[in-house]
């Protein structure tokens, strides 16, 4: 008798399980600006100032501090783009000497409050009790004063230097940054990917830097970057009355307080183009948060 043959089974092909490519910052960027024109021009608009703001000084073609009463209250030409002020000084290159000091401005007060509020903030809504009483206590008490006339008073009595005037916008945005910090470690406190890291045998404030800050640094980029277009416009009002930079150090708000007697009798140009550096640099930083947020954000990564 014949025996049957087995008819043989092909083998089945091993299923791959492929991982999703993955998405470089710089990939993630371009398509972020590719997708919205508006943030391609905030973007644009950032690197050229902090491009005069590093480069400025050295390239501008005059001395920014050299006075020339024979050139006095000249018109934009050819030969002074800006035009020239009272003093016959060079408009263009006292505007792109002054984009170093008000964006020195902006970031140190910046970083300070970020420092300061946000760590105060995670620390209020990480723990809660007696820590969350005390800064809300110190926010409420900040917020109780109109912040432009607290900023007055702390660059009056300490003096109006650089340094003052960065402290005194670090402390009025104090309560800002410590508001939304809290809100948002008070949210994440009791995550699932914190208990785990808990029960992992990870000490509080190993879950506070590893876990909770890292994760509110999205909404706190944002927060950032708007905050620095206000800290500008208080640099300026603060030097626009007189409590200041003091002149003849470039600033955008003294050089617009100095051209505003000017408009009357037809030298607009002392006090436009200052003001209009102004106005660029914050319409830039607040274009510029929708933009940082969608950069830091790894959910909107695709």
């Amino acid at each position: 008798m014949s025996q049957a043959k087995t008819p043989e089974v092909e083998p089945v092909p091993a299923l791959r399980f492929e991982a999703p490519p993955s998405t470089s910052l710089w990939s993630h960027a371009r398509h972020v600006v590719s997708e919205n024109p508006v943030t391609g021009l905030a973007f644009a608009l950032f690197a050229l100032i902090l491009l005069a703001a590093i480069f400025g000084p050295a390239i501008v073609p005059y001395d920014p501090l050299a006075s020339d009463t024979a050139a006095a209250l000249q018109a934009p030409s050819a030969k002074h783009w800006f035009g020239t002020d009272q003093l016959g000084r060079d408009i263009f290159s006292r505007v792109i000497a002054a984009t170093r000091l008000d964006f020195s401005i902006a970031v140190f007060s910046v970083a300070l409050v970020f420092v300061l509020g946000g760590l105060a903030g995670v620390m209020a809504g990480f723990f809660g009790g007696w820590v969350d009483k005390v800064v809300g206590r110190i926010a409420d008490t900040i917020m109780a004063f109109p912040l432009f006339v607290l900023a007055m008073g702390i660059v009056a009595a300490l003096g109006n230097s650089v340094t003052n005037i960065i402290l005194a916008t670090a402390i009025i945005n104090f309560p800002l940054y410590a508001r939304v910090a809290r809100a948002e470690a008070n949210v994440r406190r009791d995550a699932g990917f914190v208990q785990a890291a808990r029960l992992s045998g990870n000490s509080d404030w190993r879950l506070l830097l590893t876990q909770i800050l890292p994760n509110i640094m999205p909404i706190m980029a944002v927060q950032m970057s708007l905050t620095m277009g206000y800290a500008i416009l208080n640099a300026a009002g603060l030097s626009f009355i007189g409590l200041g930079v003091r002149p003849p150090t470039p600033e955008w708000g003294i050089m617009v307080a100095e051209g505003a007697s000017f408009i009357v009798s037809g030298e607009w140009w002392i006090a436009f183009f200052p003001g209009l550096a102004l106005m660029v640099a914050v319409f830039c930083f607040n274009l510029l948060g929708d933009g940082v947020r969608d950069l830091v954000d790894p959910q909107r990564r695709n």
